[in-house]
């Protein structure tokens, strides 16, 4: 029976053992074949179901969040006093993404064009597209600093033509105007006698050329011969590189189209995309980690250095001519007109930017641009891109619109595109990104455990079994050795008996 116990028991530590192998080769596999399955889901393809869907047809909710700089003081700016401000707004838009025209290449590269559309929210909007606000007219304090270096007389021209067609110096217009476009016969007289000069052709809106259109043709890498590379652009509308700045480096085409990243982020990864909107490259750096409903997440926000001036950081003195820091001059992107992009309210700009305006006030919960992004697949969780947009004004001579306004720059709008997974998408990503690879890291240490536990006992039984069989085999040799001693007894008694009979017969005979 103990045989039988010890055999069992040897059987059980060689099962533990092999279990025990299992759970650690499990935890040297496991990482590398989850590592694996991720390049193949990445990899932009029609057979990745989920994330072309993704990719081709965003799911996930975004919208464009829009605030006016309502003007408070415009008679008392044309007399030099300083521009006096309130915020106005959110107005909110669903913005709805869809690429066509997607067309595979042989080099494994993909190109597409990125169609939007805004739509109107009320409900989540503080007021209505019919509310009334007073911004600076861009086609007069805009054109006057263009003009400004021109004769004389044709300043003096310009100015007429302002009159002529009822143009001042502030707009005072509903939202869904400024925002879209309206009318305006200084805009047809502009294109017809000076074609070129504006961007567009039919009304005048802030946002007029951006719904209903595209953001250029996009080539990028599909992630199939090198997944590090996969979102990657490689190039924009034919172009590998822009020709709007000064310099090789600020003309690069850097990183993604900005909406997903290649996979395996690290803390000191930089996430890199071009704006065309912008019409520049941009790059994020790694701020802290978190989560969001469970699923772990890298921040990635703007450093200071992104909208700094030349003077304080030497890369950007291709983007200049610059003023302060904290604003990018766009002017060579947006024909000539004299426009800034910075952070909304000046957030991280230079203190002085400030003090030329009153009622701003800038914070970083508010005004800081971030992307939360899942570092293992390079998949944004949540995404807030801030920026606001500001026109140079200043008196120029012979243009009487002008009055005597102090040169500043006036900040008009500030918008938030922002975009978060819920849903299905984000019940998806929790079960594959959180639950999946949780129950596999507890199999693997189960396992381990249990090929722990199993040994510990199985020996311990053998080790039981193996000492009870030998004190059974003492134990027989004892009662072996016993019975001997008693069977020589038994014969020494017996002898002596013989020998005492035969010496009683002895004396017998005599």
């Amino acid at each position: 029976m103990a045989v039988t116990k010890s055999k069992v028991a040897a059987g059980f530590i060689v099962a533990g053992t092999l279990t025990l192998i299992f759970g650690g080769v499990s935890m040297i596999i496991g990482p590398v074949v989850m590592k694996d399955q991720i390049k193949k889901n990445i990899v932009i393809s029609p057979k990745n179901e989920l994330s072309y869907t993704m990719w081709k047809d965003v799911p996930v909710p975004f919208f464009m969040s829009v605030y006016f700089f309502n003007v408070l003081n415009p008679q008392e700016i044309l007399k030099g006093e300083k521009p006096m401000v309130e915020e106005r707004g959110p107005y909110v838009y669903r913005k709805r993404i869809q690429k066509d025209n997607i067309t595979f290449h042989p080099n494994d590269t993909v190109s597409y064009r990125e169609y939007r559309q805004y739509f109107f929210e009320p409900s989540m909007s503080v007021g209505n597209e019919s509310d009334v606000v007073t911004i600076p007219n861009m086609l007069v304090l805009g054109a006057s600093v263009m003009m400004e270096k021109m004769p004389f007389a044709v300043r003096l021209m310009i100015s007429a033509s302002f009159k002529t067609f009822k143009e001042g110096p502030f707009l005072t217009k509903t939202v869904g105007e400024l925002m879209w476009g309206y009318d305006s016969e200084l805009v047809d007289f502009l294109n017809k006698y000076f074609p070129g000069m504006l961007p567009l052709s039919g009304k005048f809106g802030l946002f007029a050329e951006f719904n209903n259109s595209n953001t250029g043709l996009f080539t990028i890498f599909t992630g199939q011969d090198d997944i590090s590379k996969v979102h990657d652009v490689d190039s924009w509308n034919g172009l590998t590189e822009l020709s709007y700045w000064r310099t090789p480096q600020c003309n690069m085409i850097n990183g993604t189209a900005g909406q997903m990243w290649p996979p395996f982020l690290t803390k000191e990864s930089t996430l890199s995309f071009y704006s065309p909107d912008a019409c520049r490259s941009m790059e994020l750096v790694y701020q802290r980690s978190g989560k969001m409903n469970g699923i772990p997440l890298y921040r990635f926000v703007a450093p200071k250095t992104m909208f700094a001036n030349g003077t304080d950081y030497a890369p950007n003195e291709g983007f200049c001519p610059c003023r302060q820091s904290g604003l990018l001059n766009v002017s060579t992107c947006r024909h000539n007109s004299p426009v800034f992009i910075s952070h909304p309210h000046f957030y991280n700009a230079d203190p002085v930017l400030l003090d030329y305006v009153m009622g701003l006030h800038p914070s970083e919960s508010e005004h800081g641009l971030f992307i939360d992004i899942h570092p293992q697949t390079g998949v944004p969780l949540n995404v807030s891109i801030r920026l606001q947009l500001n026109l140079y004004m200043k008196r120029v001579t012979g243009i009487t619109e002008t009055g005597k306004i102090s040169e500043v720059v006036m900040p008009m709008i500030w918008f938030e595109e922002s975009g978060y997974i819920d849903g299905p998408v984000l019940s998806t990503f929790y079960t594959s990104l959180v639950v999946l690879p949780a129950v596999m890291e507890y199999m693997q240490y189960g396992f381990i455990a249990l090929g722990l536990v199993t040994i510990i006992i199985a020996a311990a039984v053998y080790y039981r079994a193996k000492k009870r069989s030998s004190g059974n085999t003492i134990q027989v040799s004892t009662v072996a050795e016993n019975v001997g001693a008693s069977n020589k007894e038994l014969v020494d008694g017996f002898q002596g008996h013989v020998t005492q009979e035969k010496s009683i017969m002895s004396i017998s005979e005599r």
